[in-house]
């Protein structure tokens, strides 16, 4: 079985991810996926709720649906790495190969990640274009990791959380970017409110 880690703030999930994950799956780029919310020690993301609320989220959204799971492996008090986050999945699942699903603009700069290059020699990575990133580019640029970096035909995402955030926090419709299971469990919660 291919399995697909993929990692995000999840802040909060949205119809795009969940149509992204969808379309890998419908057209057998992967047999799973396994959602993995970044941890509130990740320095680069900003502004994150509650990592337990973000969890909930994704699991409202994957606990009906075989093909999806939620892992809260990245969810501690110190910063996990993918190449950590990777290693484990591996080891959990022995059997079955792990891919890395990523938008091009974070393959864009993953040779600056911890232990980088080894994800690109290790691992499958699946990637997911991005308007205004010349994909060729990138895969000349890691030319001598091309096997291990497939090219995926899944619509880029072009929902931006913090807008989505801005609207919830604004008082505005948000069920064309949101499920109704997630705008209800935020309402519930009075999340990103007063830009929480």
């Amino acid at each position: 079985m291919r399995i697909g880690i993929f990692g995000g703030s999840f802040n909060p999930p949205h119809k795009m991810h969940m149509k992204m994950i969808q379309t890998l799956i419908d057209e057998n780029y992967v047999d799973k996926v396994i959602f993995v919310p970044a941890g509130h020690k990740y320095e680069y993301k900003h502004n994150l709720i509650a990592d337990e609320h973000r969890l909930n989220m994704l699991n409202l959204l994957t606990n009906d649906n075989d093909n999806l799971e939620t892992s809260d492996y990245e969810l501690k008090d110190y910063v996990v790495y993918t190449c950590d986050t990777l290693a484990h999945f591996k080891e959990k699942y022995p059997n079955d190969q792990i891919c890395f699903i990523c938008g091009a603009d974070n393959l864009s700069y993953i040779d600056k990640w911890k232990n980088g290059l080894s994800l690109l020699a290790n691992y499958k990575i699946i990637v997911v274009k991005r308007k205004g990133q010349d994909i060729n580019e990138l895969l000349d640029k890691f030319k001598e990791y091309k096997d291990n970096i497939i090219v995926s035909n899944v619509p880029s995402i072009d929902i931006s959380s913090t807008m989505i955030r801005e609207k919830i926090n604004n008082n505005e419709d948000v069920s064309q970017y949101l499920d109704n299971r997630i705008i209800d469990y935020i309402k519930r919660n009075n999340l990103y409110k007063n830009n929480q």
